[in-house]
């Protein structure tokens, strides 16, 4: 009876054997090949290995760093402004530069370089300055994204100029716009973001009973 029963087991057991090497699948320790029907199942879904992707290879569109015309330079004056031989100081924009990676989503972060350098005119001293200079991301006319950065300047005594350096990151450009924006530097105030108009409230003729009650108009409605 012992005899019938090992060598039914040894039957089922080659039995089993066989149809496991038939499916593809191995009797010994699992292994995560790519003919394996089981590691399948759980890595692709299905028996079979899915076509590999190709990967995004191409680089993110990236423009070059634009200044608008009047935004290389600002200057302070200790008289009329214009007057060369009143200037306190100048400040301008020198070398800029940009780096754009793509995000997982789409998106692209920007980062942006910006050198420039304070020099005093004939009425200056040396000491500390700010500049005032301004980062925005542009789809058209439309400004995405800005930030202004006061960068703090020291100009020695005995020297007559003053050198800066900075540079500002994480400047996300929606995956919408990824392939057509505009990154532009500036001395001074960023470009405001156009903001939509605020309706006018009808005017409503106030009653005796709520004159004392309401709230009163303000002078830029």
């Amino acid at each position: 009876m012992n005899l019938s029963r090992a060598k039914g087991r040894q039957r089922l057991g080659l039995l089993l054997a066989a149809t496991l090497a038939a499916s593809g699948v191995g009797v010994g320790p699992t292994s995560a090949e790519e003919g394996n029907v089981f590691m399948n199942m759980l890595k692709f879904g299905g028996t079979t290995v899915p076509p590999s992707q190709p990967d995004d290879t191409d680089p993110p569109y990236c423009p070059t760093v634009a200044v608008p015309e009047g935004g290389a330079a600002i200057q302070s004056y200790a008289g009329r402004a214009g007057d060369g031989t009143s200037l306190r100081h100048q400040v301008t924009i020198g070398r800029l530069a940009r780096e754009c990676v793509k995000l997982q989503d789409g998106s692209v972060s920007v980062k942006v370089g910006v050198e420039g350098q304070v020099l005093l005119g004939p009425v200056g001293k040396p000491g500390r300055f700010e500049a005032p200079v301004s980062i925005s991301i542009k789809a058209g006319d439309k400004v995405v994204l800005s930030r202004v950065r006061r960068v703090p300047v020291t100009v020695p005594a005995g020297a007559a100029q003053g050198l800066f350096s900075f540079v500002e990151d994480n400047l996300v450009v929606p995956a919408a716009m990824a392939r057509d924006y505009d990154i532009e530097v500036r001395l001074g105030a960023a470009p405001q973001k156009t903001a939509p108009r605020k309706k006018k409230k009808p005017a409503v003729s106030a009653t005796s009973e709520d004159r004392v009650a309401a709230p009163a108009t303000d002078a830029a409605e």
